[in-house]
C-alpha cells in the first residue's frame, strides 16, 4: 500500500503517516519548512519497516503540488491513499487581516485540495481514496481562526463537487474533522492558554476525554477499506459527542 500525506511530518498528519507505516508500505510525507521534524518522522516510519519518502514543497500552490507528485512518481507508480493535512496557520481577527496574505492562506487551506488531486490524478485508480483534514472551525466561528476556518469550509464544498465527478472513476474522497488536538498549529493559535483549553474540553466532553490519534486513524483505515466503498463526499466529525448539546 502506498500513501501520500501532505503536512505529514507534524501533528495529525504525522499520526496518520505513522498509522499507515505497516511493514512493506510506502509512506510519502510532505513538509514545508521544519526539516528536523521531517527527518524524525521518516526515521519513525522506517523503524516500523515501511519505506519513507520525504518531500519538501509548498502544498498550497499548484507548483508545489506538482513537485510532490513528481517525487511520488520517482518512488512508485500508484497512490492508494492521499491525505491532505497541509495548513497555513494564519491567525488573528478577520477584519484586520492583510487581504493578500488572507487570500493565500485560504487558498492553501481550501483550494489546494483540487491542486493536489490534479497533480496526482494519473497515479490514482479504482479503489484509491482521498482525505481532507477539516475542523469545526469550518462550520462555526472560532476566535482568530478565520483564514483556516474559511479555507476548511471552502474545501468541504469543493470535495462534494469532486466526489460526484470522482465516483464514476471508482475514486472516493471524504473529510475527517477531529475535535481539538494538541498540535503546534493549535498552540500557535491559542498560545499559553492551550493547556487550560485542552483540560476544559476534556472535562466538558460527554465521552470524558479529548480525541486521541487512534480515534481518527482507525476511521481513516476503515474509510480507505473496500468495506467503505459506498461512502464518499462526507465530512466525519470525531468529537465524542461534544457538538450534540449547547
Amino acid at each position: 500500500m502506498v500513501i501520500l500525506v501532505t503536512g505529514g511530518t507534524k501533528g495529525i498528519g504525522r499520526d496518520i503517516a505513522l498509522a499507515f507505516a505497516d511493514p512493506g508500505n510506502v509512506v510519502i510525507v510532505n513538509y514545508h519548512a521544519d526539516t528536523a521534524a521531517a527527518e524524525a518522522t521518516a526515521a519513525d516510519i522506517e523503524a516500523r519497516s515501511a519505506k519513507a519518502v520525504v518531500v519538501r514543497a509548498d502544498a498550497g500552490t499548484p507548483e508545489g503540488c506538482a513537485a510532490i507528485a513528481e517525487a511520488a512518481r520517482s518512488a512508485t507508480d500508484r497512490l492508494d491513499q492521499v491525505v491532505h493535512c497541509a495548513v497555513d496557520v494564519l491567525t488573528g481577527p478577520v477584519l484586520e487581516a492583510d487581504p493578500r496574505r488572507f487570500a493565500d492562506a485560504v487558498t492553501t487551506n481550501g483550494t489546494s485540495l483540487l491542486f493536489l488531486y490534479q497533480a496526482v490524478a494519473d497515479m490514482l485508480g479504482r479503489g484509491s481514496t482521498l482525505f481532507f483534514l477539516s475542523s469545526r472551525g469550518g462550520r462555526i466561528v472560532v476566535d482568530n481562526y478565520a483564514a483556516i476556518g474559511v479555507g476548511k469550509a471552502l474545501a468541504e464544498a469543493l470535495l462534494r463537487y469532486m466526489a460526484v465527478e470522482l465516483a464514476p472513476k471508482g475514486i472516493r474522497i471524504n473529510a475527517i474533522a477531529p475535535s481539538m488536538v494538541d498540535t503546534a498549529a493549535v498552540r500557535s493559535l491559542f498560545g499559553d492558554s492551550t493547556d487550560g483549553l485542552m483540560e476544559r474540553a476534556a472535562a466538558a466532553n460527554p465521552s470524558g476525554r479529548n480525541v486521541a490519534p487512534g480515534d481518527y486513524t482507525s476511521l481513516i483505515r476503515y474509510l480507505a477499506s473496500p468495506e467503505a466503498a459506498y461512502l464518499t463526499g462526507q465530512v466525519y466529525f470525531i468529537n465524542g459527542g461534544s457538538n450534540l448539546s449547547a
